[in-house]
């Protein structure tokens, strides 16, 4: 791998499924440290930098050894507000700062049981490809719109999404398809810069198994996360 690399967890405060998610404990740590830790371990960025507009998560953030060189704008850090635009005002600041740089990583702090493997593969693979604009994460959907997942019409009637060419009597049968994860997003940060989102280019995705590819949203995928952190200590620290 070459190039200047910068990874970047992306975290606001304003979380109202999950109060304080980002620094809420999970198995003694807070949320936003899995991620942090994951990126220090990996070696090969050059900085590893938290965008939040929470003073809280800064002073979290800093702790677990992250640069925090700027406060999210507030329009930046709504329910509503676009993560690909944080993207974008993150690639600026830095390419500002401290000029250009080659390969952009978001690690989310929601998805702490990502591994090291699993960023620097990604990082590989975008850098390996030219042609690769970014790289996402996925994992082995459970339903399938060919076989067990339906679209209901304006009578009621419900049907499956993609009527498949033949009758799929096992979801086996069926092609395979992905739940795209917030384990890692690889991306040159031109590309991030120049399209209206991660469809307008050439995305390549990385498999993660079931075990690491949690994105915690709710209070139940909190109960998860316990149960996962105990069975699997130091997860995100493995290669």
């Amino acid at each position: 791998m070459t190039g200047r690399r910068v990874a970047f967890v992306f975290a606001r405060g304003g979380s109202k499924g999950v109060p304080n998610k980002n620094i809420r404990p999970l198995a003694g740590k807070p949320l936003i440290g899995y991620a942090i830790e994951t990126a220090l371990t990996c070696q090969c960025f050059d900085d590893v930098v938290v965008s939040t507009d929470s003073v809280e998560i800064a002073a979290v953030a800093r702790e677990f050894g992250a640069s925090v060189p700027f406060t999210r704008p507030a329009e930046l850090a709504t329910d509503t507000a676009s993560e690909w635009e944080a993207w974008r005002h993150a690639i600026r600041f830095v390419q500002e700062a401290s000029g250009p740089f080659d390969t952009f990583v978001s690690l989310p702090a929601t998805s702490p049981f990502r591994n090291v493997t699993d960023v620097t593969t990604c990082v590989e693979m975008l850098e390996a490809d030219l042609e690769t604009s970014i790289v996402i994460t996925g994992r082995r959907a459970e339903r399938s719109p060919y076989f067990n997942m339906v679209s209901m019409d304006e009578k009621g009637y419900v049907h499956v999404v993609i009527p498949p060419e033949k009758v799929l009597v096992r979801r086996q049968d069926a092609p395979q398809v992905y739940d795209i994860t917030t384990v890692a997003y690889v991306a040159r940060p031109q590309f991030i810069l120049d399209a209206a989102n991660i469809w307008c280019g050439n995305v390549r995705m990385r498999e993660v198994p079931v075990e690491r590819a949690l994105d915690i949203d709710t209070p139940h995928d909190f109960f998860v996360a316990e149960c996962i952190a105990k069975a699997y200590p130091g997860i995100h620290l493995t290669r």
